[in-house]
């Protein structure tokens, strides 16, 4: 049985990554060694939409309660967010990591399942 997840986000600049997910969005992690830090995630899910032009990829995206109220907090702190878009399943922002990368985060508005034990 499968119990758990582990996702693997490519970044130009790993340490400033990793701080920003630790202090920025306050995940908790742990130090594996030599400074490689896992992060714990909320609760996740999956989903497995068409491929589109011709190439698999696999996207991140991390949820929240109120998007409006999040994006305000991180622009606070100095983080590039886009504009909220209304995606009709749900409201949406894209955030510049300091590595040079994309993280989406959404306020979803679909039903969510039930975690497994």
């Amino acid at each position: 049985m499968i119990n758990g997840a582990h996702v693997v986000i490519q970044s130009k600049n790993p340490e400033a990554d990793r701080s920003f997910l630790r202090d920025t969005v306050g995940l908790p992690s742990v130090d594996v060694g030599d400074g490689w830090l896992i992060f714990g995630l909320p609760p996740s899910e999956v989903a497995v939409h068409p491929e589109v032009g011709g190439g698999a990829a696999h996207e991140l995206y991390f949820m929240c309660e109120d998007i409006d109220a999040l994006r305000a907090t991180l622009v606070a702190k100095g983080v590039a967010c886009t504009e909220v878009d209304d995606q009709g399943w749900g409201k949406l922002i894209r955030l510049t990591l300091p590595g040079g990368g994309a993280l989406g985060v959404y306020e979803p508005r679909h039903a969510r399942p039930d975690n497994p034990a």
